[in-house]
């Protein structure tokens, strides 16, 4: 408990009501606070919970954009049974590792204090806690998945209660730690308000939780537009935009992989990036050479290579084998994300010769795997 407060105090404290501030700045008065009743709030930490994570990883993403199949108006009951059928289906099909879509837009599927329940969540029951259970009978080691920056559509966001403090961040017009990007609102890694929000909900979901790690996937910087955030690179001192959206990226993934050893070092922290190294510079500012080839930001990553063998711009055992040279020299483990939610459809970014390569060959997520076993990675993960 005492943990989780010390997190807070600085959310606590936050107030836009002033200029934006340069990145690195913030101006801190007190506002209300948004947590009702936090001094009410109790929380058990099971004792004595030692994680389960493997040596040679085989992981499942579990989306949100399912949950409204077997979530949306389902009883504790019914979803439980619905989450122990396609946990069993994963384990008999040799997954060991379940990543659990918790926080994925701003939003709990969880029991918080800090931010408001997802859409699909419409029943009073905790569905981390049931997923957990479920996870762990099967001897799954259980990820809790964040998107750390994407938040709620423009009008979820209005629907919210003014007590969260997203719904803060995006009323006041002098604040710009949160901004619109088409319909959804994202949180500006520039400002030390998002690392501090991000360390709150990792820190709440370990205080709360038997999770085996946290899990981030490849929602960095929303756009590389540099209207996106002028104003602050104009304030930073900065002389390279580029640069600077990486280093900003970096301090929340470090601040994430922190909060995680501080509660207990044996818990992992892992990073799924896009799989074409260049595109998470490009586009997204996400410095995978840094984090997979250097100790303390992450304990594994999994680059998504989502292409088959004949992709124009990314072939798979070649992509591959770019991720095994990134990280040759680190103690970051390599999971390897494969695409089977591919499989049998047309794949109209493979250019001609990939096009149809995924409806032509059924057997490619097993040719994939073999080469994964074959090479210097230490697992992979289906999509």
């Amino acid at each position: 408990m005492k943990y989780l407060i010390l997190l807070l105090i600085p959310l606590i404290l936050c107030s836009c009501s002033a200029p934006a501030a340069p990145a690195g700045e913030s101006s801190k008065i007190p506002v209300t606070t948004f947590v009702q009743d936090f001094n009410q709030l109790h929380i058990d930490v099971p004792e004595g919970y030692t994680p389960i994570n493997y040596d040679f990883q085989t992981g499942q993403w579990f989306p949100y954009m399912q949950y409204e199949d077997y979530m949306y108006g389902k009883t504790a009951d019914e979803f439980r049974t619905a989450v122990r059928e396609r946990f069993t289906q994963a384990k008999e099909n040799g997954i060991n590792t379940v990543y659990l879509h918790v926080h994925p837009c701003g939003d709990a599927y969880y029991k918080s204090e800090i931010f408001p329940k997802g859409v699909s969540l419409d029943g009073d029951y905790d569905p981390l806690s049931i997923m957990l259970e479920e996870a762990h009978q099967l001897e799954l080691s259980a990820h809790g998945w964040l998107n750390p920056l994407r938040c709620q559509t423009a009008e979820q966001m209005a629907a919210l209660p003014d007590d969260f403090i997203i719904k803060k961040w995006t009323e006041d017009p002098d604040c710009r730690i949160a901004k619109l990007v088409g319909n959804r609102w994202y949180l500006d890694p520039s400002y030390p308000e998002t690392s501090e929000l991000l360390s709150a909900c990792v820190g709440e979901l370990l205080e709360n939780y038997d999770l085996d790690g946290i899990h981030i996937d490849d929602y960095f910087y929303p756009s590389s537009d540099e209207n996106f955030d002028s104003v602050e690179f104009e304030k930073s001192g900065s002389s390279d935009l580029a640069q600077w959206r990486l280093a900003n990226c970096t301090k929340f993934v470090k601040t994430i992989y922190d909060t995680v050893k501080t509660h207990d070092s044996r818990i992992l922290f892992g990073i799924s990036p896009q799989g074409n190294i260049e595109s998470n510079y490009n586009s997204q500012y996400a410095d995978v050479k840094l984090w997979a080839g250097s100790e303390g930001y992450c304990d594994y990553i999994v680059p998504q290579i989502y292409f088959g063998f004949e992709n124009a711009v990314c072939p798979f055992e070649p992509t591959l084998r770019r991720w095994e040279e990134l990280r040759r020299d680190s103690p970051v483990k390599l999971i390897i994300g494969l695409a089977a939610y591919k499989q049998g459809k047309e794949d109209k970014w493979a250019g001609q010769a990939g096009e149809r390569e995924w409806i032509d060959d059924s057997d490619i997520i097993n040719r994939q795997i073999e080469l994964v076993k074959s090479s210097s990675a230490d697992g992979y993960a289906l999509y």
